[in-house]
């Protein structure tokens, strides 16, 4: 499958020394962007927290009140509005990295310090890591997991993540989706990485294992938004944001079947929420699927699939622009265990059935 983007937000060169990349990057680099005519009547506070989505609103609203955030080099407000052509530039606070690590959870501990872990790296050089998450693995600290995420793992793996947003994470995976995602080892080469996956430039193509007679292939275009009642669910509602997935099935199961998925957006959940909304729920999904997971008894029953307690999800592979040398470089996955032993069940019990049907039409 092949897919093509349209850029509508360019990136201006960023210029500056850096000595010690655990802070003077934070404190030295501007993240400056050139804002399309299209963004033209937008409040500056909400073209800035699209543009800069690794800061929390309120945050960037402050950032424009003491003009950390200008436009055009000029200090606006938060109100203003956008034409359209003006630069943007987010000059961080000194104090940012200090700040981060510093910031405390409801016990007063901060959430930001390092921890030993075991990271499967399958690349690694001066200015991304890529990294290959095991299902289970909280990308980042939040209510109820402010320790054991790959974010506390970077920061042992590498002082420096200190001194880039969020460790450098740039695109998220749910705790128990597995496979692929980079990590920026510079703020230079984080803003690289955002503005790709701003601009649909970053290829992400997943595998998973879904219920259903799946079509050939597909696309899904229906945006999706908060759930009108479970806050913690996506849902597919008129009021959320654009959200486009495409699918191809590639092997199927008596019932199911294994497809592979590109994103051309990245809306929380957004794979089981499309794949669901039309269906076809991922296996062992425990927030989407269950109620729509109507499988045959046979299939049902068989050990891997009932003893599957994760969403059948896993990001096989990755391609990007490096942000160093400006060539494309992609890299793949091979399914992790659970799924090679799952989709391995599924075949043995649709080629059971098979020889079934086929010794009672003999019979």
């Amino acid at each position: 499958m092949i897919f093509r983007a349209h850029i509508n937000l360019r990136r201006l060169p960023i210029t500056g020394q850096n000595d010690n990349p655990a802070a003077a990057d934070v404190a030295d680099e501007p993240l400056t962007y050139r804002i399309d005519p299209e963004w033209a009547g937008k409040r500056l506070d909400a073209v800035a927290a699209i543009l800069f989505d690794t800061y929390s609103r309120n945050r960037l609203q402050s950032w424009i009140a003491e003009g950390y955030l200008t436009v055009n080099g000029e200090v606006r407000r938060s109100k203003d509005k956008i034409v359209g052509g003006e630069t943007i530039s987010l000059q961080l606070p000194p104090d940012l990295l200090a700040d981060m690590l510093t910031e405390a959870d409801g016990d007063g501990e901060s959430s930001f310090v390092p921890q030993a872990m075991d990271l499967n790296i399958v690349h690694a050089d001066e200015h991304i890591l890529i990294i290959n998450k095991p299902a289970g693995l909280v990308m980042h600290p939040a209510p109820g997991n402010r320790r054991g995420t790959l974010l506390n793992g970077l920061l042992h793996y590498s002082a420096a993540q200190a001194g880039v947003p969020r460790a450098g994470i740039v695109h998220r995976l749910d705790k128990d989706t597995s496979g692929l995602c980079v990590v920026a080892r510079t703020l230079e080469a984080h803003t690289h990485l955002v503005r790709q996956l701003q601009a649909r430039e970053m290829g992400r193509i997943y595998t998973a294992v879904v219920v259903g007679e799946v079509p050939i292939n597909g696309t899904i275009d229906a945006p999706i938004g908060r759930h009108a009642r479970d806050r913690k669910r996506m849902a597919v509602t008129d009021s959320g944001k654009p959200a486009v997935t495409h699918f191809e099935c590639v092997e199927r199961y008596l019932g199911c079947a294994r497809v592979m998925v590109k994103l051309e957006t990245g809306r929380t959940h957004q794979i089981r929420v499309h794949m669901t909304h039309i269906g076809h729920a991922l296996i062992g999904d425990p927030a989407y699927g269950r109620r729509l997971a109507v499988l045959p008894r046979r299939i049902a029953e068989v050990p891997a699939v009932a003893d599957f307690k994760r969403q059948a999800l896993h990001a096989t592979r990755l391609s990007l622009i490096h942000p160093g040398t400006e060539e494309p470089i992609s890299f793949e996955a091979d399914m992790p265990e659970d799924m090679e032993h799952l989709c391995d069940a599924l075949k043995i019990t649709a080629a059971d059935a098979v020889r079934e049907a086929e010794g009672k039409s003999r019979g």
